[in-house]
């Protein structure tokens, strides 16, 4: 039986993962500028520090499909608890319904 803090509980998983993966996206964003202008200036930029910025680079993109995934989990979850949550609400409401 599904209950309302339950479905709370479910409701919070999808929001904070939809942060997640918006924060992800804007690290990407960010950080391939960051890539772009270090490897623009030439000279300057320290290898190993372009090679950092590269890293944290790739590591934020493998992090998207993943953050896609755990979403597509917890949304399915949501779905199955909501459906729950309404049928056992239904039951409820049925005068003939014997507790």
């Amino acid at each position: 039986m599904a209950s309302v803090s339950n479905l709370k509980t479910k409701t919070s998983t999808c929001t904070r993962l939809v942060k997640e993966l918006h924060s992800y996206e804007k690290e990407v964003e960010r950080e391939a500028t960051k890539t772009v202008a270090m490897k623009d200036k030439g000279a300057d930029p320290i290898p190993y520090d372009l090679k950092q910025l590269e890293n944290v680079l790739v590591e934020s993109r493998i992090m998207i499909p993943d953050c896609w995934k755990r979403l597509d989990v917890a949304l399915a979850d949501l779905k199955i608890g909501m459906t729950k949550f309404s049928t056992d609400t239904e039951i409820r409401k049925d005068p003939f319904h014997l507790k």
